[in-house]
């Protein structure tokens, strides 16, 4: 399967952000990493990627973050809506859109062509994927590092910033992220949603990830799959200071690699 839609989520939350502030900005996806404007990043790796045919990055203040970005006929900049549901249910409404569809933020830096092609290549045979990442892959390249990790029966997982929604029969999951949208980063408020008695089996560890995701499938009437990628970097996006010292220090390093060669 080839010629996907990639959407990046380059939009800003409500009021004044600090972090962005403290780098010169008023806008997130514009906080320079490794010498360019974050969003640059990604947007780069997926017009790289042979699985992806076009790219549409959504923000609040497109001509910015267009001015930024390489000039590609496969690249458009349009505007967000007021929320991720909001901006997911009006592009994947778009009669001109081709699926499947990736979705992915301006926050993910470190995302290569290496992290697309793993993802898309094992997740198209599902209506919906996610993209994560175990907690020992991710602490045995990083230790120090802190995540956000939900815990099930064999593991615990933190989810990487790509997701795929193979049709428009999706339109019923972004139904329930909307409705548990102010708490994307707390899993449990998503199981909770979906019943009692998923988020118990999920809570007593009593369900694996994939037991809790064929549940959720069940109930939205889709195959609902996570991709464990095989690059645990996948999991690092760039949320608060730590993060940017981290993903500068990664990029320093494969600099530096890349010039002894």
């Amino acid at each position: 399967m080839s010629g996907w839609t990639a959407l990046v989520l380059a939009g800003s939350r409500p009021g004044r952000d600090a972090f962005a502030q403290s780098h010169g900005t008023d806008l997130k996806a514009l906080i320079p990493v490794g010498g360019q404007p974050m969003v640059r990043r990604p947007v780069t790796a997926l017009l790289s990627s042979g699985w992806i045919a076009a790219v549409r990055v959504l923000a609040q203040q497109p001509e910015r973050i267009g001015a930024v970005l390489p000039a590609d006929p496969r690249l458009v900049v349009e505007p967000s809506g007021a929320t991720i549901a909001e901006t997911l249910e009006r592009a994947c409404a778009d009669p001109a859109i081709a699926w499947p569809v990736l979705v992915t933020t301006a926050d993910h830096a470190l995302l290569d062509a290496a992290m697309i092609d793993d993802f898309c290549s094992r997740s198209a045979e599902a209506d919906i994927a996610l993209a994560i990442v175990e907690r020992r892959a991710l602490l045995q390249r990083l230790p120090a590092t802190r995540r956000t990790w939900i815990r099930f029966g064999g593991g615990a997982y933190s989810g990487a910033n790509l997701f795929m929604l193979k049709s428009p029969r999706a339109a019923s999951a972004i139904e329930l992220w909307r409705s548990v949208e102010q708490d994307r980063k707390k899993g449990w408020r998503l199981l909770w949603a979906m019943g009692p008695a998923l988020f118990l089996g999920a809570a007593l560890r009593l369900l694996t990830l994939d037991q809790a995701l064929r549940r959720i499938g069940a109930r939205l009437g889709l195959d609902v799959r996570a991709v464990e990628m095989a690059d645990p970097l996948a999991a690092v996006d760039v949320d608060k200071p730590d993060d940017h010292a981290l993903v500068e220090a990664i990029l320093a390093e494969r600099q530096s690699l890349e010039g002894r060669e």
